[in-house]
Formats: C-alpha cells, sequence, structure tokens
C-alpha cells in the first residue's frame, strides 16, 4: 500500500469514528429517556372545599365540610408520616404514622373526628382555609415543597385575613 493510500485509509477511519463518536452522543438522550430513573412518587393536591357549605358557624358539622383531599397518582403506596399541609397563614397539619395506598384519596377535614383510611381530621374547632383566597401548601417531610392550590381574585395582595374567627 502506498503512503497517500495510506493517509487516505487513515483519515477515512478517523472521519468514521468521529461521525460514530457523534451519532451515539447524539443518541443517548434519547434511549436514555425511554430508561429514565423512577420518578419520586407523584402526590398531589387534588380537590379543596375551602367554603363548608351553609353557614360559617364554627359547629364540628360546618368545621368538617372544610376539606383538602390529597391523591396518591401512583400504583406504589407512600409514607405521608411527617408530610406538612400548611394555609398562607401558618395553620399546619402534619400527617401522623399514615400511608396513603397507591391510587388512592386522602379527605383531610378541619374540624374533631376519628381519623380513617380516606378521611383525616385536623381536630381543629376554627376555620382554615379562607373563602375568598388562601394557598394550600403540600410539603414532604424533609419540607420540600409537593404541591400547592391557591383560589381568590386577589391572589397576590398583602393578606390580611378575613372575618372568620381563625385558630
Amino acid at each position: 500500500m502506498s503512503a497517500s493510500a495510506s493517509a487516505t485509509a487513515r483519515r477515512l477511519a478517523a472521519a468514521a469514528l468521529a461521525a460514530g463518536a457523534l451519532i451515539s452522543v447524539a443518541a443517548l438522550p434519547a434511549s436514555a429517556a425511554g430508561h429514565a430513573r423512577p420518578q419520586h412518587p407523584k402526590v398531589e393536591i387534588s380537590a379543596v372545599q375551602y367554603d363548608s357549605p351553609g353557614r360559617d358557624d364554627r359547629s364540628n358539622r360546618s368545621l368538617n365540610k372544610e376539606w383538602v383531599e390529597v391523591t396518591n397518582t401512583t400504583r406504589n403506596g407512600v409514607n405521608l408520616d411527617g408530610w406538612t399541609l400548611e394555609d398562607e397563614a401558618g395553620h399546619t397539619y402534619t400527617f401522623d404514622a399514615y400511608s396513603l395506598a397507591g391510587r388512592a384519596t386522602v379527605r383531610i377535614h378541619t374540624g374533631e373526628g376519628r381519623d380513617t383510611r380516606t378521611d383525616l381530621y385536623q381536630d381543629r374547632r376554627n376555620y382554615v382555609w379562607n373563602n375568598d383566597y388562601d394557598t394550600a401548601t403540600l410539603r414532604n417531610d424533609h419540607g420540600r415543597f409537593i404541591d400547592d392550590e391557591s383560589w381568590g381574585r386577589d391572589h397576590d395582595r398583602d393578606h390580611r385575613g378575613d372575618d372568620r374567627c381563625r385558630a
């Protein structure tokens, strides 16, 4: 083989290797996306009944008609022990030794009651969620934001509370 043919062969081999390297780098994200690491459990606030139906008379019945629903959208159960649900004023409910089954929802009521698999109670004697504006924020046991749900037309203004008696 002549020197020029040898040089040409080396250049072609180098070009082929470089092209192969570029193709494999470009293809890596696409193949990695198909085999992504499992996501953290997807738990979300799925509904909020912030204005209990009827008069706000602070009866336990009225308090328990104010609630937040939290849903696990995955197939696997999620341990919510130490997770918190909080309003803008800092009223905080902490989940205690509770595991939310896969594809299940739990309703967290404001008033007093007996906890079950589908209903938990904050055991408060005052309303938590403002009727006109507020935000329900869910955080995990490390204090990391998981989800929130806000309502009200003037949500971004300075909040001073509403006319309901609050704890």
